[in-house]
């Protein structure tokens, strides 16, 4: 068992230096321009931090989880589908769970660190959201 994880993160550990090795820097960067997009997104509609909301208030985790899979699960697909490629490539092949690790690393982690960052962070700027008219306003 000691040597399947030693092997697996020896394999994880290499692929920045193998081919395709530029989704390194690219999916953590488009990560963070999702997230940028969405926390400023947040701080407009005066909603709470993400990452912070997601585990303090359990009653707002399903809808948070479902808008953060609808901003993700393209750029996840991609790095899952690329790590696959670079296993046949490089490993000849086929390890579902390293996949599953890099792609997570690479698009959820910083999409997850920064989007409630920023949010707080143009909060202040913003300020609070505009007071919205009840539903039997006339416009």
């Amino acid at each position: 068992m000691d040597d399947s994880f030693s092997r697996i993160w020896q394999e994880i550990a290499a692929r920045p230096d193998g081919p395709l090795a530029m989704r390194f820097y690219l999916q953590p960067l488009m990560a963070i321009a999702l997230a940028t997009r969405d926390g400023v997104k947040d701080a407009r509609l005066g909603k709470p931090p993400y990452f912070w909301t997601l585990f303090t208030e359990s009653s707002q985790r399903g809808p948070l989880l479902k808008d953060g899979w609808h901003s993700e699960w393209k750029l996840f697909s991609i790095a899952f589908i690329l790590d696959f490629a670079y296993q046949i490539i490089v490993l000849k092949g086929i390890r579902p769970l390293e996949g599953l690790l890099v792609a997570i690393a690479l698009a959820f982690v910083p999409y997850l660190m920064l989007r409630g960052t920023v949010n707080r962070l143009v909060r202040g700027t913003v300020g609070a959201p505009p007071p919205q008219p009840p539903d039997h306003a006339v416009r």
